[in-house]
């Protein structure tokens, strides 16, 4: 999976709809397996470092984490605890994986260049100092670019298969915005602006954001895949851009970012119970 740390949503109703409902009760996923392609395919680390976000919210209202004192560190260790986001995950999931697709992806990311994938994809979710793996990868994609390596197109090809950026981008206009609809429901802030101005404005920014967010999700692949050949790379790729595998990454991005965006709902109404500056 492609962490993507700003932000992240789409409804739980689109999820449903991205693979569709099973409509065969016998293929709907087995409970046990879907906690074993939660972790072969390393989703359950990916929605674990969703709480390495959790300093974003703050910062959304022009305030910083430490300014809550300890009670920051307090709050987000239960809003973002792993296994309530794992047991939501797993719930969407088995009512929306069919088997066959839980099959396909498992049996990938189940063989040796999946798991070594897992590996190197686990280790970079949960890198907190997310500001080394841009500064790393950007040094990496300039020297491949320095002497025309074709693996820049590769990483490129890899990213656009999991497709990442234009999920990326409707998530966190979507994030932001419930997020900051929640905290002025609770009274923590006062919005100048309604819903449909607050989209309009993030509309505008579109373009900046996409580019942003290509260009921070190719150095975020040059990064995490370094000890990986161009060949592998080109296997992922090919692995990535399967009708199955696109369902699957679909609905994978799907429920992180549905997850993302209600524990950020939940953030918003803890915050008014808080007062910045007070260490307990």
């Amino acid at each position: 999976m492609n962490s993507i740390r700003q932000a992240l949503m789409i409804p739980v109703a689109a999820v449903m709809l991205v693979v569709g409902a099973p409509t065969v009760q016998a293929q709907a996923a087995d409970p046990q397996e879907v906690e074993a392609f939660l972790e072969v395919t390393g989703f359950d680390v990916a929605l674990e470092s969703i709480r390495l976000s959790a300093d974003a919210a703050p910062q959304m209202l022009g305030l910083e984490a430490q300014d809550f004192g300890s009670e920051w560190q307090r709050l987000v260790s239960e809003v973002f605890a792993p296994e309530l986001m794992h047991d939501t995950a797993a719930g969407i999931l088995r009512n929306a994986l069919t088997e066959p697709l839980l099959t396909h992806a498992a049996d990938f990311y189940g063989s040796d260049l999946g798991q070594r994938l897992v590996v190197a994809e686990n280790s970079s979710h949960m890198l907190e100092e997310e500001g080394l793996k841009s500064e790393s990868g950007s040094q990496i994609i300039e020297g491949l670019r320095s002497i025309g390596s074709p693996r820049v197109e590769i990483l490129e090809r890899l990213n656009a298969a999991s497709g990442s950026e234009e999920s990326a981008l409707r998530s966190i206009q979507e994030v932001q915005i419930r997020f900051l609809m929640a905290a002025a429901g609770a009274g923590v802030i006062e919005l100048q602006m309604d819903e449909p101005d607050l989209r309009e404005a993030m509309r505008a920014q579109e373009s900046e954001m996409r580019e942003n967010l290509r260009q921070s999700a190719l150095e975020g692949a040059a990064y995490t895949y370094q000890a990986f050949s161009d060949t592998e790379m080109t296997q992922y790729a090919e692995a990535l851009e399967h009708p199955d595998m696109q369902k699957v990454y679909e609905l994978m991005n799907a429920v992180q970012y549905e997850i993302m965006a209600d524990r950020f709902e939940a953030v918003a109404a803890r915050l008014r119970q808080m007062q910045p500056s007070q260490d307990l």
